[in-house]
């Protein structure tokens, strides 16, 4: 059984005023020649056309911290608020944080289980990847959109060939399926608040693109969101930059803090990053070799 999660539909109301009837003076002790009183009416004011409902969206969420990670847990709910959309969460039984793109030999076995907060889901015994194509080729889960993550660390630069996030997403895009890839930075507490709005906004930006179950034909690039985890300071916006696929010192983009009280402005992904931005990077489907 595939964990779904259904949120309603939001409608919209339309809204009509009737036409206004305005006096003139002669009402008001004044008219004209013949003493009859003045009066004026407004043109009607037209209704107003309630907003087209979106189109319903399925999307499939999935990470590597394992189904019971808090980021995934907490993106899951913000998606799922949004109208017209249903989340499948099918994601790794257990943490598995580094591992890329690793598929088992075979189709894992998979079972029913539940994210932090109860969420309905599916974990499979196996890789991020692996719960991509369980959910695909096993559960027949048809996903508009795969949502990989959130991620407790980040996914920068060079190092998302390691990422099992970047893994999850990969594997959709392999298959023609729209996905983007979400990670937010190592701190000593999370708070996935601001990092899920980020997402729900992405999502609600693009939605219209996202028509489709996938091509088969594979994509030639994923976006890669990488939200600072600045406490209870707010991020300080978000920037599309170039990825940096070379990295002199690693440690900057693997386990730097961020500073989000600071005043930069660089121009590269993972200095951004690290004084507070949340960056967008696009990032190939095919890793690097």
């Amino acid at each position: 059984m595939v964990g779904v999660w259904r949120a309603p539909a939001r409608m919209a109301l339309a809204a009509g005023a009737a036409g206004v009837l305005f006096v003139g003076a002669a009402a008001c002790g004044g008219g004209d020649d013949d003493g009859a009183p003045a009066a004026t009416t407004s043109a009607p004011v037209a209704a107003t056309s309630a907003a087209p409902a979106p189109a319903p969206l399925t999307i499939l969420v999935t990470n590597d911290d394992g189904v019971g990670g808090p980021g995934i847990d907490a993106v899951a709910k913000a998606l799922a608020a949004l109208p017209a959309v249903t989340v499948q969460v099918v994601a790794p039984t257990t943490n598995q944080s580094g591992t890329g793109g690793k598929t088992s030999p075979q189709p894992p076995a998979h079972h029913d289980a539940t994210t932090a907060s109860g969420t309905a889901a599916t974990a499979v015994d196996g890789f991020p990847a692996d719960s991509v194509n369980v959910a695909l080729d096993t559960l027949g889960v048809k996903p508009n959109l795969v949502v990989s993550g959130i991620n407790q660390g980040q996914n920068l630069g060079p190092v998302v060939d390691l990422s099992g996030t970047v893994g999850a997403a990969r594997a959709a895009a392999t298959r023609g399926i729209p996905s983007i890839a979400t990670s937010m930075g190592l701190g000593s507490t999370y708070d996935f608040t601001q990092g899920a709005d980020l997402v729900v906004a992405w999502v609600t930006k693009h939605r219209g693109e996202f028509t489709g179950t996938g091509s088969g034909t594979a994509l030639a690039s994923i976006p890669n969101l990488n939200i600072p985890n600045c406490g209870t300071a707010k991020i300080r916006g978000e920037r599309e930059l170039p990825t940096e696929p070379t990295l002199t010192d690693m440690s900057k983009a693997l386990t730097n803090g961020q500073d989000c009280s600071s005043t930069e402005t660089p121009a590269d992904e993972v200095a951004a990053f690290n004084v507070g931005f949340a960056t967008l990077t696009s990032i190939p489907v095919k890793p690097a070799s």
